[in-house]
């Protein structure tokens, strides 16, 4: 007899600020595979949800205003990352590394400081990179910044990524074969990154 396999919390992050992004394209056709294999999918854009500028400010700042932490959004992303059996990300390439949106999302809510009861959302969790690019040979361009999230927060980085140019789509979120077959192998490939993981019985922490 087979069991159908456990409906898993997944959290898609699209982090281009680009009205056309490509990688937000990455992210929709995710979520939409996701939710269709019967997995919950909360999908997150940053263009629709919008990040504070990162302050490391509890309370008021000197300006009197609230800081970065009392922002809605610093909570709704925070728990979906810390909530999730995995972490897609779309991320847009520029100048050989990852756009700042990525950045500025992992600064905000991988904040740690026992001190103010803060622990960072990013540890442990399996991620798996949607990336959009220019150029065929930039590929790897993300490697450094998902290198920081396996040593910082011992994330489990998954080794199938998608990473697509503008040759690789026949209209606006429409891919062409070749990337719709790799979205859909890589999308495939973090689920069952993230059913192997799932309940793991310990929570990291930074030192290695």
């Amino acid at each position: 007899m087979s069991f159908p396999p456990p409906r898993l919390k997944f959290t898609v992050l699209s982090t281009s600020l680009d009205p056309e992004s490509r990688s937000a394209w990455l992210c929709t056709l995710a979520a939409r595979q996701l939710a269709a294999a019967g997995h919950a999918v909360t999908l997150l854009d940053l263009r629709i949800t919008p990040l504070p500028p990162f302050d490391n400010v509890q309370g008021q700042t000197v300006q009197g205003g609230d800081g970065c932490y009392e922002h809605p959004a610093f909570a709704a992303y925070h728990r979906a990352i810390q909530e999730a059996d995995g972490v897609f990300m779309g991320v847009p390439v520029y100048n050989w590394g990852v756009g700042s949106g990525a950045k500025a999302l992992v600064e905000l809510t991988g904040s740690s400081d026992d001190g103010r009861g803060l622990h960072g959302a990013w540890f442990d969790r399996p991620v798996t990179f949607l990336v959009s690019g220019g150029l065929d040979h930039g590929y790897l361009s993300h490697g450094a910044f998902a290198l920081g999230l396996m040593f910082d927060f011992k994330c489990v980085v998954n080794p199938h990524f998608v990473y697509a140019t503008s040759a690789h789509w026949d209209a606006p979120e429409v891919p062409g074969e070749w990337l719709a077959g790799r979205l859909h192998r890589t999308v495939e490939r973090g689920v069952d990154l993230a059913a192997r993981l799932k309940d793991r019985p310990y929570q990291s922490v930074w030192e290695i």
